[in-house]
């Protein structure tokens, strides 16, 4: 008997390779047998040997080839690799025993493209259509000089092991650890990520197309900013005529440029941007920023014509930002790139900003030149058809000149793996953003709260705030408490400031005897030293303060006069800066015509208001609190039992979607080690007061005939039989149709909490805990969840609702409650085809927590995002085959010896 085709044509992922070049990876197809046969026919002689142990004939090839074109099954599986028109390689894998987890592998990679990390890739696919059937062991055999395989299969996954059998060199890759796998994919990736938008960020030659006579078209303004700037690369201009522009000789067309440059800026009308692309990509162009708009809208004109643009770019290979983009903007000095259509030039300095807004991108822009706040790079993703959020972490996580990242999204194209990638950015740099009010579906706000919470990502809800945020986040050294100290001369301002720290959670500490001693009239904190003090006294006041190690925050206030001197005030200051690296500095300077944005040699912020100063320290105190917690892990749970719990929901689909009846929730639950009290029915109303009085008042009546999502009439606080009954009486004539009651003890606790999971198709499943009713003050988490993640779920909580004091401990065992969560979390990450699951109430107390009640609905899933694959088109994953109908397998085809490649 064969296994069930599983694998459909669409199926397909552009990716890129090592050198940034863009290829497709998608499942084989009986037509690829003529490509894979020039594969093979083109190979050298070594290659094939390592490949096949032998120089193999036209039977070996022709075997090799029936192997791979024939449909895809849950035993067999292959993956082939495109570049342009030209197929590149292949991987497949069989696996050993029909009811088995392990599967031998094998792939073959072009001479010619070897050193791309085409091997890799193939393999990264391939393991994930093999995970979602089942396989989660790849095994296979080597000679012992393929020492490029032996390089690709080290990188690829870190728990993979070989060794030396019988003169072959064995191969076994664990496919269980979802997190190894991530972070080699990861670090992959960036490595492809950079050379792949070098010559977007970093152009040694821009075209601009488009570039005509007139002054204010997009074209003309962007040519004349790229040479204003002072683009240090081969700058041209393209238009029909061929006549110069802004003083730079022009060509009629692309294919007419001396050089195939790195990047051009598009800026023709919408129906002429793919022939413009085509041309661009037909002489080697890298990268492309489409200005030209006419692309949104959901009508076939503009679908057909976002479908043209893409595909364009990705037939020559070439990195696409756009269409309806501002342009993009580097400030290294040794580029100078403004290909950009914003009238302001920030300065140079650490901020990189990504935004989907063209008007949001300029707008802060001009208030980055305002305020002082310097730009490393800035990219307008107008409507994202290929760059996107993704791709640019992966690109400033190793970029030295962004020392912070700062977004502005309307959508997440893979929130899985924006989560992912933007966390580990974020322990090495903050991540800024400014949350657009569109992005919001109807369960987008807890979900996005959660994948920003979890990343440490400073949320602000204002253009001034970011910035001023990321001001007091570049090039100052991470707050190391809450112990702010106030130095100036701003007397009632000060005392404003004071009121927003404290509100801010900001403790001003009492300075110690010793240094009031050193201070003018033995003032403590905050140090106002009036409006008379002169440059030379605030610094001497503000160096002790610095100097005394009782604060981790210095705020200077400083009001300037017509009497003293602000300037004067501000160079004093400077030197206090620089005499102490380690404390996190911010000054208010108002009352001054003097323009001074900076002060000290690393620049520390100098704000217009207090609150302003306020609210961006608070936001650099719990970026650096959240940078010093660990990542925690993936605890062992014991007393878990997927497949089984996965056999239940398989059966619940086969009758189709909705909420499961509670014994079966139960019986899922059970299987992750979580327990529901005990429920006991009655028909009858004598029943139910024997029942009753079994388990002892009081209790807990409702309906035995309505849905988990209808509770109906439910009767609580029954303490005798007489109420039993007559709860009995009143629960049975309001059910729909003739039926008992489900009788349960009363419980009580401390606490009463609400816990459970919702599932997203694009951001994947979250866990939620709350306070029973409606998930007041809930808190919410994305999965994976770790230890330290369940941790401060409950800590977000209301703390007087945990312990009945502010400060009290709280009146159950934590560990009980993580335990729970960590279930959860688990449970939602095996099964995603759990919709909604709600344990309400949850009764935590000293004894532990008891769960009262559980809904479960499920739904199947469809194709949603995968967070691991590297690849630039929408993420598909592959469909879970149907189970084998009954009756014995088929042994399942054995592939010729695994791992028989040259390197790639």
């Amino acid at each position: 008997m064969t296994s069930t085709p599983i694998i459909s044509d669409s199926e397909g992922a552009d990716a890129l390779a090592s050198d940034g070049g863009i290829v497709t990876i998608r499942p084989a197809r009986p037509d690829d047998r003529g490509a894979l046969a020039a594969l093979y026919a083109g190979a050298s002689r070594d290659n094939l040997l390592l490949r096949f142990f032998i120089v193999p004939g036209r039977q070996t090839i022709s075997a090799e080839l029936d192997s791979l074109c024939r449909p895809a099954t849950r035993d067999r599986l292959t993956v082939v690799a495109w570049q342009a028109a030209e197929l590149i390689g292949v991987a497949s894998c069989v696996r050993l025993d029909h009811a088995g987890r392990a599967a031998e592998i094998a792939a073959f990679v072009a001479d010619e493209h070897h050193g791309r990390g085409i091997g890799t890739l193939l393999l990264e696919h391939l393991a994930a259509r093999a995970r979602s059937v089942g396989i989660t062991e790849f095994v296979g055999e080597m000679l012992p000089g393929n020492s490029g395989m032996l390089r690709v299969i080290s990188d690829f996954h870190e728990h993979a092991h070989t060794r030396l059998t019988a003169g072959y060199v064995d191969l076994d890759i664990d496919l269980t650890d979802h997190a190894a796998f991530e972070r080699a994919a990861d670090a992959r990736d960036r490595v492809a990520e950079q050379a792949s938008l070098r010559p977007l960020l970093a152009p040694r030659s821009v075209a601009v197309i488009g570039a005509g006579q007139r002054h204010g078209g997009a074209g003309h303004e962007t040519l004349r900013a790229l040479r204003d700037y002072g683009f240090t690369g081969r700058l041209y201009a393209i238009n029909p005529p061929g006549r110069p522009v802004c003083g730079l000789p022009a060509h009629r067309s692309v294919g007419d440029l001396p050089e195939a440059v790195d990047l051009a800026v598009v800026a023709v009308r919408a129906d002429l941007v793919p022939a413009a692309l085509k041309e661009a990509g037909q002489r080697g162009v890298r990268a492309a920023v489409v200005l030209s708009k006419g692309f949104g809208g959901s009508g076939p004109v503009a679908r057909q014509r976002r479908a043209d643009v893409l595909r364009t770019a990705r037939e020559h290979g070439m990195r696409l930002v756009g269409p309806a983009s501002i342009g993009v903007l580097g400030t290294d000095p040794q580029v100078r790139l403004n290909a950009c259509l914003s009238p302001v030039r920030p300065p140079a300095g650490g901020l990189a900003v990504a935004t989907q807004s063209g008007t949001v991108g300029i707008a802060l822009l001009a208030n980055a030149a305002r305020s002082g706040c310097g730009i490393s790079s800035f990219v307008s993703l107008g409507d994202k058809l290929d760059v996107s959020g993704n791709d640019l972490i992966a690109y400033w996580y190793d970029d030295p000149a962004t020392q912070a990242v700062a977004f502005y999204l309307e959508s997440f194209g893979n929130p899985r793996r924006f989560a992912r990638t933007v966390r580990a950015l974020g322990r090495r740099k903050p991540v800024l953003t400014l949350q657009s009010p569109r992005s919001a579906g109807p369960d987008a706000p807890g979900l996005v709260d959660a994948l920003f919470t979890q990343a440490g990502v400073v949320r602000t809800t204002g253009i001034d705030e970011m910035l001023d945020a990321a001001r007091a986040l570049i090039g100052q050294p991470p707050p190391a408490g809450m112990r702010l100290g106030i130095v100036g001369n701003a007397g009632g301002l000060t005392d404003l400031a004071v009121a927003g720290a404290e509100a801010a959670g900001f403790t001003l500490v009492p300075l110690s005897r010793d240094t009031r001693r050193q201070l003018p009239r033995g003032r403590d904190n905050p140090v106002d030293l009036g409006i008379d003090a002169t440059p030379a006294t605030i610094a001497s006041a503000a160096e002790t303060v610095a100097n005394s190690g009782e604060v981790d925050i210095l705020l200077l206030m400083i009001v300037g006069t017509r009497a003293n001197c602000s300037v004067g005030t501000m160079a004093a200051l400077a030197e206090v800066v620089d005499n102490h690296p380690d404390v996190t500095v911010a000054a208010v300077l108002t009352g001054s015509n003097d323009d001074i944005q900076r002060f000290g040699t690393r620049g520390a912020p100098v704000y217009p208001q207090p609150d302003r100063a306020i609210r961006a320290l608070a936001h650099a105190e719990r970026y650096a609190r959240w940078q010093r917690q660990p990542l925690g892990r993936r605890p062992d749970l014991p007393g878990i039992e997927p497949a089984r719990a996965r056999a239940l929901i398989g059966q619940a689909l086969a009758t189709g979607a909705g909420w499961m009846p509670r014994i079966r929730a139960a019986a899922v639950l059970r299987a992750y080690g979580i327990f529901l009290v005990p429920v006991f029915a009655a028909w009858t109303g004598v029943d139910a007061v024997d029942v009753a009085e079994r388990l002892g008042f009081p209790v807990v009546v409702r309906s035995a005939a309505l849905p988990p999502d209808r509770p109906g009439v439910v009767r609580r606080d029954l303490t005798s039989a007489a109420a039993v009954r007559s709860a009995f009486d009143v629960v049975t004539a309001s059910s729909p149709r003739p039926a008992g009651v489900l009788i349960q003890r009363q419980l009580a606790a401390p606490v009463e909490l609400a816990a459970g999971i919702q599932h997203d198709p694009l951001f994947g499943s979250l866990v939620r805990l709350g306070l029973r009713g409606g998930w007041a003050g809930d808190t919410a988490r994305l999965v994976p969840l770790t230890d330290l993640d369940a941790g401060r779920m409950w800590r977000d909580l209301p703390a007087a609702s945990l312990s009945g004091g502010r400060r009290q401990a709280p009146l159950f065992d934590p560990a009980d409650l993580e335990d729970l969560l960590l279930r959860l979390g688990r449970l939602a990450e095996d099964l995603p085809e759990i919709a909604e699951l709600r344990l309400e109430p949850v009764f935590a107390g000293p004894g532990g927590m008891l769960v009262a009640d559980a809904r479960i609905r499920i739904a199947p899933v469809g194709a949603e995002p995968d967070a691991t694959l590297r690849r630039l088109s929408p993420a598909v994953p592959a469909p879970v085959a149907p189970a084998a109908p009954p009756g014995k397998p088929g042994r399942p085809e054995r592939s010729v010896r695994g791992i028989r490649r040259a390197a790639s």
